[in-house]
């Protein structure tokens, strides 16, 4: 291998931290029970890779508790209503992930399981080439290579790669793919990311506690905080927009629900104008619009979002341009950045006088 550095080595020693330091996770079948026979269920480990893309696993872990008791199995989860199931998934982001999540249960009920093989799970409806891997290697000991975050800086850092990100991703993939063994495939692939989450982080590395200390190029030439080197980003722009809440007599909210392609899609939300640089106003009916003081910030993934917030209080009998009056509003089932101005908006005096505002 490239720069002396051995794959059964490497795998071996990582291995053996791995036996004797794995973290404890709720989805996560462990070395000691690997090792008695336990076999990983490959809906739990699907599940968790999908929750986990972009979202850390402290917040993962009460979302992952509370859907695989509510559905413990695909069959459960791909017969849940879809309004469910994206309840249940507000506040994790990235809403596509539960559109994807609905639709890929749906197929694997239907087809009698998960397949074993990445060209299989790669066919299902929203599985790209990471979660593919992921569930091929964790829940079916297939030797494929499993690459995120942490898995490149650990690369980058074994082999000094110091082409920055993320034109080195190709590299680095090709890098970890040398790396994988054969046998305990699984295991290694998450050894790999407990290493990288608890031992070689991105900021002061723990190299001293590093079962790969001795074969890493990084460490010896002493730049492995340096890496991986990553390209400035650019800046993110700031969009604005309108939101309005509405609280009819009764006390019932007026939300709609979002459409089901883009930014919180199939979410429910407080109808509100265009996300711009200079939003038109475009309330959902004729009201005595009061505008809050302050904005409501959220950050997606391109762009920053300040939101402005219109309350008013309307009759019973007000026909809404847009959406529909709730009266069974749970705010839990909000995205966040919907929270957001839920919450602002009950900082103000609209709810004077309403229980549980």
């Amino acid at each position: 291998m490239r720069d002396g550095i051995d794959r059964d080595q490497v795998s071996g020693a990582l291995l053996r931290w791995y036996d004797r330091a794995a973290r404890v996770l709720p989805w996560r079948v462990g070395p000691a029970e690997r090792a008695a026979g336990v076999v990983p269920d490959p809906y739990r480990v699907w599940l968790s890779e999908v929750m986990l893309q972009q979202t850390t696993v402290a917040t993962v872990k009460a979302y992952f508790h509370r859907f695989t008791t509510r559905w413990p199995t695909v069959e459960a989860l791909a017969a849940a209503q879809d309004t469910e199931v994206m309840a249940e998934w507000a506040g994790l982001g990235y809403y596509a992930r539960a559109r994807n999540l609905i639709a890929c249960a749906r197929a694997v009920a239907g087809q009698g399981g998960f397949p074993d093989t990445l060209d299989g799970l790669r066919a299902l409806p929203g599985i790209g080439a990471y979660t593919a891997a992921s569930v091929a290697a964790i829940a079916f000991d297939r030797s494929e290579t499993v690459v995120d975050g942490n898995v490149e800086r650990v690369v980058a850092r074994l082999f000094a790669v110091r082409d920055p990100m993320p034109k080195s991703k190709p590299m680095l993939a090709r890098l970890a793919t040398r790396l994988t063994p054969d046998e305990r495939a699984g295991d290694f692939a998450q050894a790999m990311m407990d290493l990288g989450a608890t031992v070689c982080t991105p900021r002061a590395p723990r190299c001293g506690d590093c079962p790969l200390a001795g074969f890493c190029l990084a460490q010896e030439q002493g730049i492995a905080a340096e890496l991986p080197v990553k390209t400035a980003k650019t800046p993110k722009p700031t969009r604005r927009g309108i939101a309005y809440v509405a609280i009819r007599e009764d006390g019932a909210p007026l939300l709609e629900t979002r459409p089901p392609k883009g930014l919180l899609g199939g979410m429910p939300g407080w109808p509100g104008s265009d996300w711009g640089d200079d939003p038109t106003p475009a309330p959902p009916l004729t009201a005595d619009w009061a505008l809050l003081p302050g904005v409501v910030k959220h950050t997606f993934t391109h762009f920053h979002l300040e939101l402005t917030v219109a309350t008013a209080r309307v009759p019973q009998a007000v026909n809404p341009e847009t959406g529909d009056f709730r009266p069974d509003f749970d705010p839990g089932a909000l995205p966040t950045v919907m929270r957001k101005v839920w919450d602002h908006a009950a900082s103000g005096d609209l709810f004077a006088g309403r229980e549980g505002a």
